[in-house]
C-alpha cells in the first residue's frame, strides 16, 4: 500500500505546484520569526536533537530536504562540520533568505542551495552520507515518492535523520494542541506573515501526516531499514531516524 496525500499536494506539477511555491515565497520573510514565535523557540531544540542522531557518523555530504530558510543546515553544518551541504528547496523565495544568513556566518563554503523537486531529486544515486528534513515532508504530494527519492542518492549505510510536526495522542494535550493549531496558530501566522492560507495550510497538513508506526511502515517501503521514532514535547514533534 503506498501513501499519497489526496486532498493536500503541494509537490505536484501544475497549478498546485506553482499556488504552494507562490505561499511560501510570501510568507519567507517572517518565516523564522513565525516559527520561532509560535513553537516558543522549542523548534531549535528538535533540530538539535535531530542532528545529534548523526553526530557519530561524521557524515561528509549531507543534503537538506526542503530546506525552506536553512535554519536546521545551518544548524547541522555548525554541529557535523561536513565538507559540503546542499539545502534543496522548491521555493526561491524561502531560499534566498537562506542564502543571507549563511553568508552572514560565513559558511558559504560549505552549505549551498538548490532548487529541486523533491519528488524527483537530480542528483545520482548514492551521493550523500546523509539526508536530514525539518518540518517539510509533510507537504510532498508523493510521500512515498518522496522517501524513496531520499533514499535513492543517499548511500548505502547513510543516515536519515527527520523531525516533523505531529498531532498529539494522549489527553489532555490532543485537544490542547487542537485548540492552538485551529485558532492561535492560523490568527498570529495571518496577522504576522499577511497570508490568510498558509498557516491554515499548515494545520490541514499536519493533520494529514501519517505517524508513528505507520510512518515506520513507509519509511521500510521506501527502502529504508533501522527505522525508529521518538515522539518529542508530548507529541507535538516526531524525530524519525532511519538508514539505507
Amino acid at each position: 500500500m503506498t501513501y499519497q496525500q489526496e486532498e493536500i499536494k503541494p509537490y505536484h506539477e501544475g497549478e498546485k505546484a506553482s499556488q504552494v511555491e507562490q505561499m511560501f515565497d510570501v510568507i519567507a520573510p517572517s518565516y523564522d520569526k513565525l516559527n520561532h514565535r509560535l513553537s516558543w523557540n522549542i523548534d531549535r531544540g528538535w533540530r538539535k536533537k535531530a542532528i545529534r542522531q548523526l553526530v557519530p557518523f561524521r557524515p561528509q555530504k549531507v543534503l537538506d530536504i526542503a530546506t525552506g530558510t536553512g535554519d536546521f543546515a545551518i544548524m547541522a553544518a555548525q554541529m557535523l562540520s561536513p565538507q559540503s551541504l546542499v539545502g534543496a528547496d522548491i521555493s526561491e523565495g524561502m531560499m534566498a533568505v537562506g542564502a543571507e544568513k549563511v553568508k552572514e556566518l560565513g559558511l558559504q563554503d560549505i552549505i549551498s542551495f538548490a532548487r529541486e523537486d523533491c519528488l524527483n531529486l537530480s542528483y545520482d544515486d548514492n551521493t550523500f552520507d546523509a539526508v536530514t528534513a525539518a518540518f517539510g515532508i509533510r507537504n510532498f504530494a508523493s510521500l512515498d515518492r518522496g522517501l524513496s527519492e531520499m533514499c535513492r542518492v543517499m548511500k548505502p549505510g547513510g543516515h536519515l535523520s527527520i523531525v516533523e510536526l505531529t498531532t498529539p495522542v494522549s489527553f489532555p494535550m490532543k485537544q490542547l494542541f487542537w485548540l492552538y493549531s485551529h485558532t492561535v496558530l492560523p490568527l498570529y501566522g495571518r496577522l504576522v506573515s499577511k497570508d490568510k492560507s498558509a498557516y491554515t495550510y499548515l494545520t490541514k497538513t499536519i493533520e494529514a501526516f501519517p505517524q508513528g508506526e505507520r510512518m515506520m511502515e513507509i519509511l521500510q517501503q521506501a527502502g529504508f531499514s533501522e527505522t525508529a521514532f521518538r515522539r518529542l514535547t508530548f507529541g507535538i514533534c516526531t524525530l524519525y531516524t532511519a538508514t539505507k
